[in-house]
């Protein structure tokens, strides 16, 4: 069985389950936001079913829920956000908000933010970079899921990488990878469903194949492209946890449950003004690019088919399970 329930409804449902939770009225419209957006995309693993673990860690203040962001500019073209062991949303609110204004002078802004919880779909989160003329640039860690190639220990997290960029009289281009075959919440999805996983997807603590989803979380998930993937989910806890002084995967709690210290994890994003590197056609060579792929019969530029979703849900709403609607009514 299903309930039905447009976009605002459903933002007001997570964000009622949030504030029970004893996260701050702000906070909770920001984080509601990004969960229900990544529902409507059909991002599942990373939305509604996320409203239980988000609200037990709030209670036990693994997450600060009433935590505000500070922004430090530390160059002209350099800002670090603390999220201040509080969600990661509304630390990306602000540094969208504060962005165009300084790309406007410099042309370019590098972020890091630290202190930092999960950071959910980041091509949502690139993509509003794009609604305001920019290309961005984003890459998060995330707790131990993944192992350095041809080892059995979790030192990466499924770190994913994600960029956008506006187009001349178009949706904008928005492409959104882990660098884990799937994402692990996909894991936590099928864990609440009782459900197997593909084969394929992770291994279990010894290394082995698995598709049981409670030994896939008691394990490592398996890179993309193998060593290449490895190598990449290097490159983003350098650039991500390093920089800026957030908490390597390995050091960092779970986001699945309430034990533990607040993960304090970290993200980094690249953010350009187009013109200001490419001049002013660089837009127009982008969408001649975007035109010769997108016209192709059969191919779909990335992002379209959550865009799809997302204008499909806002005309007809939101199909909940009841399992996930008593879970947040449980909150």
């Amino acid at each position: 069985m299903t309930t039905t329930l447009s976009i605002e409804d459903t933002e007001r449902l997570v964000a009622s389950a949030l504030q029970r939770a004893d996260v701050g009225p702000a906070q909770a419209a920001s984080v509601a936001y990004a969960l229900v957006t990544a529902e409507a995309a059909g991002q599942g693993g990373h939305g509604l079913r996320r409203v239980p673990a988000y609200s037990g860690q709030a209670k036990v203040k693994k997450v600060d829920g009433h935590a505000s962001p500070v922004i430090e500019m530390t160059r002209a073209a350099t800002m670090r956000v603390d999220a201040a062991e509080g969600f990661a949303y509304p630390a990306f609110d602000l540094a969208i908000e504060r962005a165009p204004a300084i790309v406007a002078e410099t042309g370019v802004l590098a972020i890091g933010v630290r202190n930092s919880h999960h950071a959910g779909v980041l091509g949502l989160t690139v993509e509003r970079f794009a609604e305001k003329g920019l290309v961005a640039l984003m890459m998060a860690n995330a707790p131990s899921a993944m192992a350095a190639w041809g080892g059995t220990k979790g030192v990466f997290g499924t770190n994913p990488i994600a960029f956008a960029t506006p187009l001349p009289d178009a949706d904008p281009v928005v492409i959104d990878l882990s660098l884990s075959k799937v994402a692990r919440g996909k894991v936590m999805a099928a864990k609440q469903k009782g459900a197997a996983i593909p084969e394929g997807w992770a291994l279990d603590k010894d290394g082995n194949p698995t598709t049981d989803a409670d030994a896939a979380l008691a394990g490592t998930m398996v890179p993309v492209a193998d060593a290449k993937g490895a190598a990449l989910a290097l490159m983003v806890e350098m650039l991500s946890a390093g920089l800026t002084g957030s908490n390597f995967a390995y050091e960092a709690s779970s986001l699945f449950d309430d034990k533990g210290a607040p993960p304090r994890l970290g993200q980094f994003i690249l953010v350009l003004d187009p013109k200001a590197i490419g001049g002013a056609n660089a837009l127009h060579r982008l969408g001649d690019l975007a035109a010769m792929i997108g016209h192709e019969p059969g191919v779909r530029l990335p992002g379209r088919r959550g865009l799809e979703a997302r204008r499909k849900a806002a005309e007809a709403g939101l199909v909940i399970e009841d399992d996930v609607m008593a879970m947040i009514e449980a909150v």
